[in-house]
């Protein structure tokens, strides 16, 4: 769309171009810039446009435009409001996302901007008003609702106002009391005492008292009494009426309409929604039912985009729809991941459609004197913990955990699957950190076994270890600096590989010293620096990397014409690495001798240009809504250390990799639970922005978050270990008690040992990067093999082991039959002799499941297979229960996991 200067307002001069809120307020039909220290404070009778910039980590700002309208505002100045958001849009290279937003029905991105709410007053702004004093206290009734951002919205001070659903906040001249609805969250009534912390000191100078009640709580307290005098004494409040509603809107079906210049809407017939179907040279609105979206080509004028609001609008009215439905505008290339939901499919584009636009923007920024930052020159490469610490490796072999030496830790097979235990001290005492590597072409049952083998272990171990699931050519740069250096060899040595190669007649390509191959040498600094064998044949190369080729009678480096100074360093020390016998002959693309060509089967084509280095992606935090057995994400936008609510399962998406988050009273009491939750977040990635479902996956535990996951947040320590839940431990801090802190532990099925490793001995073990000593000789610890149940955790076709592990060779799921090879470790082993004599309650099998529909309420969830019939844990263990409780403790778990009782 073309920028013409004068479309635009002139109080729109410079925004944009320094990052945080702009808000302007319509007065007497121009607009009005709000002073920071206004901002946040709304007039029920005026409309507003708030800009929010954000300053992106690949350095582009990122704008995002609301246009406020209060209830009372009248209908000029609410089309006012949308048009000059409009101009707004086109005064920053039409390169924004736009959203309505009416009192009362605020977007949760938009609330997120006013932590922790926002109260309108009556009335409007007037920007020559002064301060109102008055000698009357005002009691006003507030309804609040949320649990990560809190809509507040005055009520009437009745009590036919109150409900037991929702938490209320009474705030009279000397007292405020939060009474909190027996059906309300514990997170919904910790955002309300925020709500009340902001009442008090804006209200009240940070002097009152405030008083908690609760729903149904109403003999034998003064503060109780109190509360109900204000609405003539206490009465119970009538039962809430069912609503439904609220799905009215979920059922009707999307529909497409192409809006006309003429201003007409003509409905798109079809029964799925994909790209083609829109014009760049048209407007079209999409009506989601709770959501309507109107899509602007990037060919539309601004008066056509002008007049499309306002044909949606009055197609609003029309239609009488509830203020409720979310109106967003959104120009081409710049659709939302909500938008994009609701077609078959949406090719993914290079961001960023409108760069251009904006940097001709951002040109127009520093010709009017505004600083604007430029693109980072390189990545962030530094470690976040210490990387000098003790590194132990184990392959994986069916059941079995084979302790690779020292010496030969930093070579992996692509066939093979490896469990990495990482010790590195921490603030006063060591910590455990814990990697499944995943070969590309491993077996479907070593990877499920490397996560069995891998949460055993770190149950194990003291302090709530952080766990990882790691696919071969997706390590996240914290493995990679561990290692330091990392070979990648084709190939496996495990049984299963071996088994599925002879049996598809596949040639073994195991790496043997001696043989022909080909290694990609890449890194970015000695401390991280891989070499990974590639097929050999001339279209492995790639002009921005060097390389090793080995032909059995002589070795040759070649060194791309595109790649630095660096790259040949870490070729010449990757070298001597893989064999200091070597003595190389060294080549430069584009004169290379024949023998080089030769040994690759021939010149071929093979890519020439420079590798563009992957978009940098802000983070994005959403929270996990359970329901029914299978959950959904909901985004928590502008987010801080704070909502890392110690009652939820958050998730970080940091793009390069994701980590999901253990609140010590979220109802996850598993790990290897919780990267299931990681990928099923990864399998719908394509609502929140493509992710590959081989993104290295993190699970931490509140308390224990390693430096690496804090560094996204303003950490403050002191907020890590608080006792209690998210409500108490804000009622504590709002009424001035020192904060009790405690180490949370999220697992209950801890074994109470030593922290032990799977060959009974604390690791002492170091990479062969010359950290520390060497390790024993080769060790192996046998483990259980258990039946394969095509039961899981999610709703859906999809089973456990092939969620866990895409892209097996084999494609099959299922594990092991059970069977023990040898007796149990003793520091692991634990009969619990309770469980078997004691237990008087029994419950079928489908009561006892994890996500059963009609659950078990009464039971030790860390224990449900002690609550079945003798004859139905004989039917499903296929062992008497005395047998199985003589197994070490991540046996049984893995037993367990198969059943879906753990």
């Amino acid at each position: 769309m073309a920028l013409v200067s004068k479309d635009i307002d002139s109080a729109f001069d410079g925004a944009g171009a320094k990052p945080g809120l702009e808000i302007w307020c319509v007065e007497n039909l121009r607009l009005v810039p709000l002073p920071t220290s206004l901002h946040g404070r709304f007039y029920s009778g005026s409309a507003y446009i708030v800009l929010n910039t954000v300053l992106l980590k690949n350095g582009s700002p990122l704008h995002e435009i609301h246009y406020w309208l209060g209830k009372d505002a009248n209908e000029v100045e609410s089309a006012l409001a949308s048009d000059k958001a409009l101009e707004l849009d086109a005064a920053l290279g039409s390169c924004t996302v736009q959203y309505r937003e009416v009192q009362g029905q605020e977007t949760e991105k938009f609330l997120s901007y006013f932590k922790p709410c926002i109260i309108p007053s009556e009335g409007v702004y007037l920007s020559q008003l002064g301060q109102l004093d008055s000698n009357t206290y005002k009691v006003s009734l507030l309804k609040c609702k949320g649990d990560h951002v809190v809509s507040v919205k005055e009520v009437p001070f009745s009590r036919s106002s109150l409900n037991h659903n929702d938490v209320f906040i009474l705030d009279t001249a000397s007292k405020i009391f939060l009474f909190s609805g027996c059906n309300s969250s514990i997170q919904e009534r910790a955002k309300a005492l925020e709500v009340v912390q902001y009442v008090k000191e804006n209200k009240h100078g940070g002097k009152c008292e405030v008083a908690t009640i609760e729903d149904g709580k109403f003999v034998g307290d003064s503060d109780v009494g109190e509360f109900w005098s204000f609405f003539g004494g206490y009465a119970p409040i009538p039962r809430d009426i069912a609503f439904d509603v609220q799905k009215e809107c979920d059922t009707s079906p999307v529909q497409l309409s192409w809006i006309t210049t003429q201003g007409k809407l003509c409905p798109k017939a079809s029964n799925s929604l994909n790209k083609e179907m829109l014009d760049s040279n048209k407007c079209y609105m999409l009506d989601g039912g709770a959501e309507i979206f109107v899509w602007m080509g990037r060919n539309t004028s601004l008066t056509e985009r002008k007049m499309s609001i306002s044909v949606i609008e009055d197609f609003l009215r029309n239609q009488g729809r509830s203020t409720a439905t979310h109106l967003t505008f959104l120009t081409e290339g710049l659709e939302t991941s909500l938008f994009r939901s609701f077609f078959e499919s949406w090719p993914q584009v290079e961001p960023n459609l409108y760069e251009e636009g904006r940097g001709k923007v951002a040109a127009i920024f520093k010709k009017q004197g505004y600083e604007v930052k430029e693109l980072p020159d390189a990545e962030d490469c530094q470690p976040y913990i210490n990387c000098q610490g003790k590194l132990k490796v184990w392959r994986v072999d069916g059941d079995e955990l084979i302790l690779v030496p020292a010496q030969e830790q930093i070579k992996l097979f692509s066939g093979d699957c490896y469990v990495v235990q990482y010790t590195y001290a921490g603030d006063g005492r060591d910590e455990n950190l814990f990697y499944a590597w995943l070969g590309r072409a491993s077996a479907l049952e070593d990877r499920a076994d490397a996560i069995t083998h891998m949460t055993a272990i770190a149950d194990s171990t003291k302090g709530d270890p952080v766990l990882a699931r790691v696919m071969q050519d997706k390590e996240p740069l914290q493995l990679l600096l561990i290692f330091q250096t990392v070979i990648i060899l084709k190939g496996g040595l495990s049984k299963r590989y071996r088994t599925f190669i002879a049996e598809n007649g596949i040639l073994d390509e195991t790496y043997e010293e001696g043989k022909p191959a080909l290694f990609r040498v890449q890194g970015t600094s000695p401390s991280s620096m891989q070499a990974i064998q590639v097929d050999q044949v001339s279209s492995s190369l790639n002009s921005s990397y060097c390389y090793i080729l080995q032909t059995g009678r002589s070795t040759l480096t070649w060194m791309g014409n595109l790649s630095s100074t660096i790259d040949h360093d870490l070729l010449d020390r990757m070298l001597e690495l893989i064999n200091p016998t070597w003595q190389p002959i060294s080549v430069r693309e584009g004169s290379e001798p024949d023998i080089f060509w030769e040994a690759l089967g021939g010149k071929t084509e093979y890519p020439r240009e420079q590798e563009i280095k992957q978009h940098i992606e802000d983070p994005h935090l959403f929270a996990f809504m359970f329901a029914d057995g299978d959950f959904k994400v909901k985004e928590i936008y502008n987010f801080t250390q704070d909502d890392l609510t110690t009652e939820d399962v958050l998730l970080l998406d940091c793009h390069e990799e994701i980590y999901v988050w253990i609140g010590c009273h979220a109802n996850v009491k598993s790990k290897q639970q919780a990267l299931m939750f990681g990928l099923n977040f990864l399998e719908n990635a394509q609502l929140v922005g493509g992710l590959s479902i081989e993104t290295p996956i993190y699970v931490v535990t509140e308390g224990k978050e390693p430096l690496f996951f804090t560094r996204f947040f303003e950490w403050d320590s002191s907020k890590a270990n608080m006792l209690g839940n998210s409500f108490e431990r804000k009622l504590a801090i709002l009424k001035g008690k020192k904060p009790i802190l405690d180490i949370p532990i999220i697992s209950s099925r801890k074994a109470s040992c030593r922290e032990t490793t799977p060959d009974n001995s604390r690791s002492n073990s170091v990479s062969s990067n010359g950290r520390g000593s060497s390790l024993s000789n080769t060790s192996s610890v046998s483990g259980s093999k258990s039946k394969s149940a095509n039961n899981h955790l999610f709703s859906g076709p999809t089973p456990i082991a092939r969620m866990l592990f895409p892209g097996s060779p084999d494609g099959s799921a299922g594990s092991p039959q059970a069977e023990a090879k040898s007796p149990p470790d003793a520091n692991l082993m634990q009969v619990d002799s309770s469980i078997t004599t004691a237990n008087t309650l029994t419950y079928p099998y489908s009561r006892l499941i994890v996500g059963s529909s009609d659950p078990a309420t009464d039971i030790d969830v860390t224990r449900r297979e002690a609550y079945l019939s003798d004859e139905e844990f004989l039917e499903k263990f296929g062992m008497m229960r005395k047998a199985f409780y003589q197994f070490a403790k991540w046996r049984q778990n893995k037993l367990k996991l198969s059943l879906q009782l753990f």
